[in-house]
């Protein structure tokens, strides 16, 4: 089996991936692992208006539970931030509708799907790239075989067969055999994250909550409504910042469960039980090269997860754009070295690169704030003027935006005692 283009996971950034690669005139085969496209769910289900927008689709009462313009931001010993957007600015879905909506307009535009594929292993015709988990990475990075096609294995329904690329993009998720087998290493981090979909009280279904503090050590809680009485209540952790306070004292399991019996605020409005339980991983932080000889790597495979709110739609729907037509041009012309796909790694870092560092730069602050400091810049952020700042520029893809604007306002003298040189730090 010959293909131009065959992508590896059928999420959104796979999907998109794939569908790219078609409308630029490859024949393109799109491999899901499982049996149905979007099961199992890995993530909260929020996507900001801006990445349903990328994803070139509007929204429908076919993937959308909810809409919400903005968040109640609750500090570590109680009190409020209320940031208000004033119009929707994200969307609650299901995740299945919205990924299978995603793989049928693949598709559509001539994608072959198979599922129940798991790729275990790939080769070049030339030289290796990796042959199961002993992958070497010993790829042609000076790229002097023009087009030496891949040689991806695959279980299909339990049976081995070997299918022929020029060229294959990994979108497998934050455990990317592909990359693994290309030698392309893994993201910087990955924080590991648990969320259940329960009985929940909100005080305002068009606001989500957030919880940042000792509740979720490096990162934050959340509470995200599906309607006034079923929310979706998780958190992210960054392990290295997690202590063994008990049994388990640095695992998401165990702060999620303390977050439901200790945190006031959630405890007196979560009725108990779960509708449902996902688990997965957070991947911050890119590899340095997210592409080899005949391999390309987007969405969390290639770590492109904003490592602010940990969303990764957005990002890796911008790169697996760019990603599907560089891989379909290339295949074409009959060049899939390394060279000629780099193309992919400069333009996608041209896109989001700046706001991906960015962005690691406020996780890392953010994260490492002790709950009376955090305490004390959430009540520095909540008067009128600042709000208002945050209303206009508040931007769940671009944080560097709203970032920029507080620190050029007239509260700049209140907000460096608040952030100490940090601010300064970030451009």
């Amino acid at each position: 089996m010959k293909y131009d283009v065959v992508v590896v996971g059928a999420g959104p950034a796979g999907s998109t991936a794939a569908r790219y690669a078609a409308l630029n005139g490859a024949k393109v085969l799109l491999l899901e692992e499982h049996s149905s496209i979007g099961s199992p769910v890995g993530c909260t289900g929020l996507l900001s208006t801006r990445a349903v927008e990328e994803c070139e689709l509007r929204p429908s009462d076919e993937f959308v539970f909810n809409s919400v313009r903005g968040a109640f931001v609750h500090a570590p010993d109680g009190q409020c931030l209320p940031i208000d957007g004033k119009k929707t600015k994200a969307y609650v879905v299901s995740r299945k509708n919205f990924d299978r909506t995603l793989a049928v307009m693949a598709v559509e535009e001539g994608v072959e799907l198979s599922l129940k594929t798991r790729a275990v292993g790939l080769e070049k015709e030339n030289s290796k790239a990796g042959t199961g988990a002993k992958g070497n990475g010993n790829g042609n990075e000076n790229g002097n075989e023009k087009n030496s096609p891949v040689k991806l294995k695959v279980l299909r329904n339990g049976k081995p067969e070997t299918i022929s690329a020029s060229v294959v993009i990994g979108a497998d998720g934050v455990k990317s055999r592909i990359a693994g087998y290309a030698g392309l290493g893994k993201p910087a981090r990955i924080l590991p994250g648990i969320q259940i979909e329960a009985p929940y009280a909100s005080d305002d279904s068009d606001f989500v909550e957030l919880f940042p503090g000792s509740s979720a050590p490096g990162f934050f809680a959340w509470t995200v409504p599906l309607n006034e009485k079923i929310s979706r209540i998780g958190l992210a952790i960054d392990q290295g910042l997690a202590g063994k306070s008990g049994p388990g004292g640095n695992s998401s399991l165990f702060y999620l469960e303390k977050l439901l019996c200790s945190n006031p605020h959630i405890k007196s409005r979560y009725s108990g039980g779960m509708l449902d339980f996902v688990v997965g991983g957070i991947p911050i932080g890119p590899q340095e090269k997210t592409f080899s000889d005949g391999i390309l790597l987007v969405g969390d495979a290639a770590g492109q997860a904003k490592p602010t709110s940990a969303g990764g739609v957005y990002t890796g729907a911008f790169a697996a754009k760019i990603a599907g037509k560089i891989a379909a041009e290339a295949a074409l012309e009959g060049d899939n070295s390394a060279r000629r796909l780099s193309e992919y790694d400069r333009l996608w870092r041209k896109g989001l690169a700046r706001e991906l560092e960015i962005g690691m730069k406020i996780h890392d602050y953010m994260g490492k704030l002790e709950d009376n400091q955090l305490n004390e810049l959430i009540g520095s952020l909540n008067t009128p003027s600042i709000l208002n700042t945050i209303t206009e520029y508040g931007d769940m893809d671009h944080p560097s935006i709203l970032m920029r604007k507080l620190m050029f306002s007239g509260n700049s003298l209140r907000l460096m005692k608040a952030f100490g040189t940090f601010l300064k730090t970030l451009f």
